[in-house]
């Protein structure tokens, strides 16, 4: 079983910067372990924001966050990171940290979420 847990959410305002934390756990996670972050704001479909894998460090950016976003991972601490720079209004949402352990179920395992708001 994996756990997935996010933190560094919170309030801040347009052109602020916040750091979201995924702690996971509970397996020895491969090196070729895919680690998400996606986003939701109500009424829309779960959105892709970023992805990394645990080795090699190969990362995937939307669109809608490049230059502006970067994903990272401590593979030693089993810790993931999005740095949200430049942040605006529309980034506002619930961000999802999730694990894909290539093993062709996708992402499988999600966090909780943490709330991410952007004042104007």
């Amino acid at each position: 079983q994996v756990q997935l847990v996010e933190s560094g959410g919170g309030l801040v305002q347009t052109g602020g910067s916040l750091r979201l934390s995924c702690a996971a756990s509970g397996r020895t996670f491969s090196p070729y372990t895919k680690m998400g972050w996606f986003r939701q704001t109500p009424g829309k479909e779960r959105e892709f924001v970023a992805s990394v894998t645990r080795v090699g460090g190969s990362r995937t950016l939307a669109n809608s966050v490049k230059g502006r976003f970067t994903i990272s991972a401590d593979t030693a601490k089993n810790l993931v990171y999005l740095q949200m720079n430049s942040l605006k209004p529309e980034d506002t949402a619930v961000y999802y940290c999730a694990a894909d352990l290539r093993d062709g179920r996708g992402y499988l395992y999600w966090g909780q979420g943490t709330q991410v708001t952007v004042s104007s």
